[in-house]
């Protein structure tokens, strides 16, 4: 067992990260040397859109939809910690379970209909 104590160091977090982020970098750079040489050749590097020209123009994406799933993703998941860590055996407690459901439930009502 003594053998092994000598190689503790390499599951410390930084060594681990270090060696994992080394050995990534090198099997991407072996599939760069792999990878065919890239020539510009007629249409080759042109935009394609099924068989049809694309004319490409500026697209401005917003967030507003991200937001909103991820606020919805962040409520549901706060919910399910709080109820899921709410004490068993009491009338109280399971009260208050419902009616912080039914404020999730409140809340996710308004982000849908806002």
């Amino acid at each position: 067992m003594a053998i092994f104590s000598q190689w503790n160091i390499l599951i410390t977090p930084f060594i681990g990260f270090g060696l994992f982020a080394l050995v990534s970098y090198l099997i991407y750079k072996m599939g760069d040397v792999m990878a065919p040489k890239l020539k510009d050749e007629g249409a080759k590097l042109c935009q394609y859109a099924c068989g049809e020209d694309f004319l490409g123009k500026k697209l401005q994406v917003g967030y507003r939809q991200f937001f909103h799933a991820a606020l919805f993703f962040t409520m549901m998941h706060v919910a399910a910690l709080v109820i899921a860590t709410i004490p068993g055996g009491s009338l109280a407690f399971a009260i208050l379970g419902i009616f912080y459901l039914l404020m999730i439930w409140f809340s996710i009502i308004a982000l849908i209909l806002k």
